[in-house]
């Protein structure tokens, strides 16, 4: 059986989402720093939210695959499921 492969130039959506999230760690810890201007300053955080908002929507896009896997004829139904500790 043949594994499919990603088209070129098209970065797996879990890679995608931990570059994501990486990179705005990143602008967060910049900013903090204190060091920006008022534009970097300014224009980090537009970036920031951003890549926040790719965030969720990569989240969003996850648990509603979760739940079409755990039920496909109704995924509004199906029951989240609690991490083990």
């Amino acid at each position: 059986m043949a594994k499919t492969v990603p088209a070129p130039g098209k970065t797996p959506p879990a890679a995608d989402f931990e570059h994501s999230l990486d990179e705005l760690e990143q602008l967060v810890a910049k900013m903090e720093g204190g060091d920006m201007s008022l534009d970097e300053s300014l224009a980090s955080f537009e970036r920031g939210i951003g890549l926040f908002r790719h965030c969720q929507q990569s989240l969003e896009q996850a648990e509603l695959r979760v739940r079409l896997l755990l039920d496909p004829d109704a995924p509004d139904s199906a029951e989240p499921f609690e991490p083990e500790l």
